[in-house]
């Protein structure tokens, strides 16, 4: 038999206590109960009506007991159903005294799940919930755990609004990421279990401040790990470790012109004698000499190479340095292993490091190819350094 919300219009529009009661025990009823799923999405929408109206109202529902139905709801086969729930648990996600209670009873996993729908309202919905629960301080150690950073990070979203809303909760977490929680979050990766270890791990990367970062990755060994899952044989942990580690080194270095050369060495005056310089063409020559005398010189893609072998046989670090950058700005798919030996080859560090940061940046256009685990394994002393 199936029981019906619209005797309850009148009372709902007047929010009473004694009506939300009505609605929080008619929807656990009728939730442990056969009836049909209508009554089900009828009461859940009024529920989410009410609460989007009236702060006093919200609280009134989840004591009267209507948050554990409505998380069941969330994984019914009823795609309706389901995006009702939602919408009833993110207009009562977004009162502080409902947050800590809808991620107790279990709230965070099924929001997380509706995120990969291919309904956009469901999407939506479940996104809007979870921003709310991100307010509150004690769910953020949660929503990582679970994978939730990497489930927003990485979600397909079919509306612009979901996609700032989803946007506006990492924001969210980010500042959260401090004090008791970072505290809690740094325990959790040192001795959690080894899935939970590695979803803190990437989420602090992105997320963290970087005045953290030798505390968590030093310190605690969230580095080891990163690097630990870069060498796993699971793509996306590759590809999730790759982007952590590309986040974390963009933040401690760059590579720039600005401060690319040092003074250049004072010319010491010799005897005039014609000598012989071997191995460098006179392109390259003069253009050493200008900065040898100058101090400065505009190094072009075409003569960089040259240019950084001659710099590195006559030990002029600045002009190497400019050569490095010239040379970085034309990293590609296609050249970067090349590219990363001719830094080896000239001890180019700077140039080196680029390449590195380019492997891990375009993981999902280098792993296929023949080379590429050979050279994750070459990489990993120099990234960790």
């Amino acid at each position: 038999m199936c029981f019906h919300s619209r005797s309850y219009e009148n009372e709902v529009e007047k929010g009473s206590a004694f009506t939300l009661g009505l609605l929080a025990i008619k929807l656990t009823a009728i939730n442990n109960s056969s009836c049909c799923s209508e009554s089900q999405r009828e009461t859940a929408l009024l529920l989410g009506q009410l609460a989007a109206t009236d702060s006093d109202c919200k609280v009134h529902i989840v004591q009267r007991g209507a948050v554990p139905p409505l998380i069941e709801m969330l994984q019914s086969p009823d795609a309706q159903l389901m995006e009702m729930s939602a919408f009833a648990l993110g207009r009562l996600a977004q009162d502080p005294h409902n947050q800590a209670g809808i991620a107790h009873s279990g709230g965070i996993t099924p929001l997380l799940k509706l995120l990969e729908s291919k309904n956009g309202s469901l999407q939506h919905n479940a996104a809007f919930a979870l921003y709310g629960l991100a307010d509150n301080e004690d769910n953020v150690a949660d929503l990582i755990r679970v994978g939730g950073v990497q489930k927003l990070q990485d979600g397909e979203f079919i509306f612009q609004p979901t996609r700032d809303c989803v946007a506006k909760t990492l924001k969210r977490v980010e500042e959260k990421i401090n004090g008791r929680v970072l505290s809690h979050l740094s325990y959790l990766m040192r001795m959690g279990e080894r899935n939970v270890q590695r979803r803190v791990a990437l989420a602090l990367a992105h997320l963290c401040s970087p005045d953290d970062h030798q505390t968590i990755f030093v310190d605690n060994n969230g580095l080891a790990l990163l690097l630990q899952i870069l060498e796993s044989t699971d793509a996306k942990h590759q590809r999730d470790s790759s982007m952590a580690l590309c986040r974390l080194a963009n933040k401690a270095s760059s590579l720039s012109s600005i401060d690319a050369a040092p003074p250049s060495p004072i010319p010491q005056e010799r005897d005039a004698k014609d000598r012989e310089i071997p191995n460098i063409r006179w392109d390259v020559f003069e253009l050493m000499m200008r900065y040898i005398y100058t101090g400065s010189v505009d190094v072009n893609l075409e003569i960089a190479q040259d240019l950084l072998r001659a710099a590195d046989q006559y030990l002029l670090e600045g002009l190497k340095r400019l050569c490095e950058y010239a040379i970085a700005q034309d990293i590609s798919v296609e050249n970067v292993s090349l590219m990363f030996e001719l830094s080896e080859a000239f001890s180019a560090s700077n140039l080196r490091d680029a390449c590195i940061l380019y492997i891990l940046d375009k993981y999902s256009k280098l792993c296929v190819m023949p080379w590429y685990s050979q050279m994750v394994h070459r990489i990993l002393p120099e990234t960790r350094s």
